[in-house]
């Protein structure tokens, strides 16, 4: 197999009067992409804010500010993914003797036919395309991923493995149901029933949910308005408000606020770790942290717990609403999701056997 060369799309050039911007020794594709440490935003926006008109002059604290600008262009969980995406691509090359960097759609194409065979899925194989992309772009080298043989290789693959995703089981509201009866009386049940109860009634995807802060929250007579300050559809901080009733079965906001004063937390994060006896801890609890809850309801509840996972709640959510008739749009405003078309899959799923075409007949 020999592909042509050539580039599907014109060398990016570097930019005017900064050629070190892009060179191996100042910023490059692994500082975009291997930040093993959490940058947060306010940390980033510190740097930048207080660097001084002589730091402007200096090549050097430009490179750094640009960096840290660079570094905002993704989330740190998708930097995380696409420093393993990347590593395990530069790994693969170097055990046959490639240049990773920049690589070749002979390389790459190859590299997709390994995976495959290993039987790596397409939805992964697809992800560390974009790493291998964002490495590319970040250098200034031409980006192989979009060349048309590569196209031809993922589809290959897609037709052969298929291409459909293993979705995680929703928390619908029945399950939710269970899994908050397992929640203790404790200062740990208290938190972690009104993680559960929020972050299904709010729809989130678990790193908003760990993101929240007391002054995300704004009490209201009808419930609480949160304000979802960056998101995954919503990168660059524009902020979202959504409304989260009370609620007659799961008395969400009272919940809520049940762990807030017996925590008695005023300032900073919603959700934190706990020590054992009972400490409380002034960071917040990591988006992975949220998945590990889920699944210690979900199996105390008698669900599998491998079924189920963080992003459980923000579907169980979608799906409860689905069942219970919600209008398109009132669901699309609290999941946030842009195009209707994710909601309608969830409808659909949620419909499957009501109205069935075989039900007067079978």
């Amino acid at each position: 197999m020999a592909f042509s060369s050539k580039p599907s799309s014109p060398r990016l050039a570097p930019l005017e009067h900064s050629p070190r911007i892009l060179s191996s020794d100042t910023i490059t594709a692994v500082d975009l992409l291997t930040s093993e440490k959490k940058e947060t935003t306010e940390g980033n926006n510190l740097a930048i804010e207080t660097a001084t008109e002589h730091q402007l002059t200096t090549q050097a604290n430009l490179d750094n500010l640009a960096k840290a600008y660079i570094q905002q262009s993704l989330s740190f969980s998708t930097r995380k993914l696409y420093a393993s995406d990347f590593r395990t691509f530069s790994q693969w090359c170097s055990s046959l003797g490639l240049i990773a960097l920049p690589a070749t759609p002979n390389t790459l194409a190859r590299f997709l036919a390994a995976q495959a065979v290993q039987g790596i899925k397409p939805s992964t194989l697809i992800r560390r395309l974009a790493a291998i992309r964002t490495a590319h772009e970040t250098q200034g080298h031409p980006n192989p991923t979009q060349h048309k043989g590569i196209k031809a290789v993922l589809k290959g693959i897609k037709r052969e493995k298929g291409a459909a995703q293993g979705k995680k089981a929703p928390a619908t509201a029945e399950r939710v149901e269970r899994m908050i009866a397992g929640c203790s009386e404790t200062i740990t049940g208290l938190r972690d029933k009104a993680l559960l109860l929020l972050g299904f009634a709010g729809a989130f995807r678990r790193s908003e949910l760990v993101a929240l802060t007391i002054n995300d929250i704004e009490r209201t007579s009808e419930g609480i308005k949160i304000t979802i300050r960056k998101s995954k559809t919503d990168q660059e901080g524009k902020g979202q408000v959504i409304a989260i009733i009370n609620g007659t079965r799961f008395r969400v906001v009272d919940t809520l606020y049940a762990w807030l004063n017996a925590a008695n937390i005023k300032e900073g994060h919603l959700f934190r770790p706990i020590k054992k006896g009972g400490q409380i801890q002034p960071r917040g609890l990591t988006d992975r942290s949220v998945a590990n809850i889920v699944k210690h309801y979900a199996n105390k509840a008698g669900l599998t717990a491998e079924d189920f996972s963080g992003h459980s709640l923000r579907a169980g959510f979608i799906t409860s609403g689905a069942r219970a008739g919600a209008d398109l749009f009132k669901l699309m405003e609290v999941s946030r999701h842009k195009k209707p078309e994710t909601i309608i899959g969830y409808v659909r799923e949620s419909k499957l056997f009501e109205n069935h075409a075989g039900e007067k007949f079978l």
